[in-house]
């Protein structure tokens, strides 16, 4: 696999001197007779960030799905949140002599030293749905539209709280949770969300009792529910004594699932007081039955079946002398590049078109959701 490492370097010096989008990317679909260099031997290194989300067991899933499609060997290895761990992982496989790596890091900023070993060994890395920060060793990203996500969420509580075009309905109240403070895709999320929500709080249309607005007040480190749930009960029990919140910003449905138990502690859910608006991302099963049951309102549906392909077709285009296809050439810098992207469409998702959007679409089973 020498000569293919050589020939994605040479790659890599034109790509930074010229990127271009009408480079001959390897489409999603699986590609030209040269696609399947993999038959050759070729390995690819995929580091998913861990097991405790059914959404990363399926992202790794369909990317060793994918890649044995074109004819590659995979390695899988789950870091079970803890980035000591992922970047030993990381080493074992640069050692093995893995020809690529697809890496979604658990802290975004700890594996600039393996990386570059990885550079040392000529081995591109594709940085998966969340961006690595500080090094320059990442060769492409392949994500979804971020920001897009939180506008998503954003607009979703806006139009059920019946504020958009010129409303003065009136003031609701709003509480703020956001990502993990190491993951660089939570900032994007954020940004993305009080784009929308922002105004209705500068115009006290919708007021956040606690008074916990930026986002080093509201993340949640590695999108713990029970870290969620345990800030929600503190919520409630501090700015919400003769209160009622009516929508809360969630960034990811494990998230989702602490709040909505914090507030179901808290007697929401009854009559006397209903549910809050309650945001989400991933459709994950557990997310769309809460959904289905009228707890739960939304959540972002990201398809990663396109990611998986998105990211095997980048390295199938690497190792076979070509460049990848981006769309984005100037969002993400991490600091020390602006690593070129592809990046996918998020999907609102609630009770209205959750069955058309993810069951039809063979996303989740209707079974998994009785």
């Amino acid at each position: 696999m020498r000569n293919r490492r050589a020939a994605f370097a040479s790659l890599a010096t034109a790509a930074s001197l010229a990127l271009t989008l009408s480079a001959c990317g390897q489409n999603s679909e699986g590609g030209s007779e040269e696609g399947k260099g993999g038959s050759e031997g070729a390995t690819i290194g995929i580091s998913m960030p861990t097991k405790s989300s059914e959404r990363w067991i399926a992202d790794g899933d369909n990317v060793v799905e994918n890649l044995k499609a074109k004819g590659y060997e995979t390695k899988l290895v789950f870091g079970e949140d803890k980035p000591d761990q992922q970047v030993s992982q990381i080493e074992n496989m640069i050692a093995q002599g893995v020809d690529a790596l697809i890496v979604a890091a658990i802290d975004n900023k700890s594996l600039n030293n393996v990386l570059q070993q990885a550079k040392d060994a000529d081995i591109p890395v594709i940085s998966y749905d969340r961006l690595i920060l500080g090094t320059e060793d990442v060769d492409y990203y392949a994500s979804f539209d971020n920001e897009k996500v939180g506008e998503l969420q954003g607009t979703y509580i806006i139009e059920q709280l019946g504020l958009k075009d010129g409303s003065e309905k009136g003031p609701f109240n709003l509480e703020l949770f956001a990502g993990s403070n190491d993951d660089n895709n939570t900032r994007y999320f954020f940004q993305g969300a009080m784009k929308v929500l922002q105004p209705y709080i500068d115009k006290k249309q919708l007021v956040v009792r606690s008074g916990q607005t930026e986002l080093t007040q509201v993340t949640t480190l590695r999108w713990d529910g029970a870290t969620a749930q345990r800030r929600m009960d503190d919520i409630l029990t501090k700015s919400y004594k003769s209160e009622k919140v009516d929508a809360v910003l969630s960034p990811y449905d494990g998230i989702s699932i602490g709040i909505l138990s914090a507030l179901k502690s808290d007697n929401y859910g009854s009559k006397a007081k209903p549910l809050p608006i309650v945001t989400g991302q991933d459709a994950e099963v557990a997310s769309v039955k809460s959904i289905i049951a009228d707890e739960q309102a939304m959540t972002v549906y990201k398809d990663t079946r396109e990611l998986a392909k998105v990211a095997a077709s980048m390295v199938d285009a690497l190792l076979n002398g070509k460049e990848p296809e981006v769309n984005d050439e100037k969002t993400y810098d991490n600091g020390s590049k602006v690593v070129p992207a592809h990046l996918l469409e998020p999907v609102s998702v609630d009770k209205e078109n959750y069955q058309k959007v993810v069951v039809d679409s063979g996303y989740i089973k209707a079974g998994d959701l009785k």
